[in-house]
């Protein structure tokens, strides 16, 4: 089972200072994009992702190092379990790689120590105009474009056709006719007295430590009318994650667990590939790692339910962003402009299955174009960030997601929903306080 796009491990990223901690400038020890490569460069990069996705990339590197003899790529390897661990040794040591692979959430901590410098200068208009509304809504920090991924990912609810059809469940058709959580949960005791002990597998076995419980269920909190985090100005919790709605929101979802309705022991896929849970809260990467291959025509995807405000969706996925160790960024711009060439796009497509950056290449799929079996994927990235939401943009990332994770494990274990929720509000607010509100010190 592969699920790197949304699952690695995310630990407290409070980068040492590389430069001037919490500049967001472009100043800070980095050059700027001006359209011009002067002489002959070698750029490293460090990639995270192994298997098929890897050889992929380094078929890219290749193929990007023979079309040209003016930049050489090279690439560093670094382990996913231990990413962070390295970008922070890198970054206080002042050996940084000019060219820096790193999962979407990351870059508003990034940004904000000054470790990247703007995207905004490095890539032409053509290639930003057809970059994906939620890829730009992922990279953009302080209204800078600090990063851009060659995919992007999304939430929906896998089912078979043939037991929601069993119980007369009707089946949705896109986001403005989303089951409401009133109806999920009614389909889900249908589904349980028609003889599934478990209906439904949201693969806890994920667990909290990574980023699942924030990226798969975050989009209730925000479908009842809340969030993470205030956006207006990233500086509290308090009134977003915990209103009387994502109260009521949070305590549906603690009702699937009490009535049995969640399978929380599985350890794998099983319990959707043999159909003991004939529904998945799942990434759209399980499409084609199994799913389709296990139900056929059988299998449908449908929207997260709607809990009030619209059904929304997680998004996101690995970046690429230009470091202020580059002393030429055009040079790396050249490379990040031939990754999100069609052609590129779609061999990364091949190997990963997850939606390509770009309008032009991700037409030219098989799953997310017009008519695709994930096309409703697709609609939900093109309404960034209205119905797909990126994760807060703000350097807290990292202390919300884990103070929101805790929430949810808590919860599932029967804990008071609102004592849940008000501990991740303090949580979060007193990192806030405890780093001067995360203010760009110029």
């Amino acid at each position: 089972m592969r699920k790197p796009i949304v699952a690695a491990a995310l630990a407290a990223v409070t980068l040492a200072a590389a430069g001037c901690s919490g500049s967001t400038s472009a100043g800070s020890g980095g050059a700027t994009c001006d359209g011009k490569i002067d002489g002959t460069h070698t750029i490293k990069t460090f990639y995270h992702a192994g298997g098929a996705e890897k050889d992929a990339f380094l078929s890219l590197v290749k193929d990007f190092n023979a079309s040209q003899d003016q930049v050489k790529v090279e690439v560093e390897s670094v382990p996913e379990g231990t990413y962070n661990d390295s970008v922070q040794a890198a970054a206080a040591s002042g050996k940084l790689p000019e060219l820096l692979d790193f999962d979407g959430p990351n870059l508003y901590n990034y940004a904000w120590n000054g470790n990247l410098i703007p995207l905004d200068e490095c890539l032409d208009k053509k290639t930003r105009e057809d970059l994906l509304p939620s890829i730009v809504e992922q990279g953009t920090y302080d209204g800078r474009l600090y990063g851009v991924g060659a995919f992007d990912s999304g939430m929906v609810i896998y089912a078979y056709r043939s037991a929601l059809e069993k119980i007369g469940a009707r089946i949705p058709e896109g986001n403005d006719d989303a089951w409401t959580a009133e109806e999920f949960t009614e389909i889900l005791a249908d589904l349980k007295a028609d003889g599934y002990e478990r209906p439904l597998d949201m693969h806890m076995w994920y667990g909290r430590q990574g980023e699942w419980f924030s990226y798969a269920f975050s989009p209730i909190v925000q479908s009842a009318g809340g969030d993470l985090i205030s956006r207006k100005d990233f500086q509290t919790a308090k009134g977003a994650l915990d209103t009387p709605e994502v109260v009521s929101a949070m305590e549906t979802f603690q009702s699937w667990f009490q009535k049995k309705y969640v399978d929380t022991e599985a350890q794998d896929d099983s319990p959707f590939l043999k159909k003991k849970s004939p529904l998945a809260w799942h990434g759209m990467w399980a499409y084609k790692n199994g799913y389709h291959e296990a139900a056929g025509d059988d299998l449908v995807a449908v929207p997260l339910p709607d809990f009030g405000n619209g059904a929304k969706t997680g998004m996101g996925s690995w970046q690429f962003g230009i470091t202020t160790q580059a002393e030429e960024p055009d040079a790396a711009a050249a490379f990040l402009k031939y990754v999100l060439e069609e052609d590129s796009l779609l061999t990364l497509y091949e190997a990963v299955g997850a939606p390509p950056s770009t309008n032009t290449a991700l037409e030219k799929t098989d799953i997310y174009a017009e008519g695709g079996a994930m096309r409703l994927v697709t609609d939900n990235l093109q309404q960034a960030p209205k119905v797909a939401v990126p994760r807060p943009q703000t350097p807290a990332y990292p202390t919300i997601t884990q103070a929101f994770a805790q929430a949810v494990d808590d919860i599932t274990q029967g804990k008071d929903v609102k004592q849940a929720l008000d501990a991740a509000v303090r949580r979060i607010d007193q990192d806030i306080k405890d780093n001067g509100g995360y203010q760009a010190q110029e």
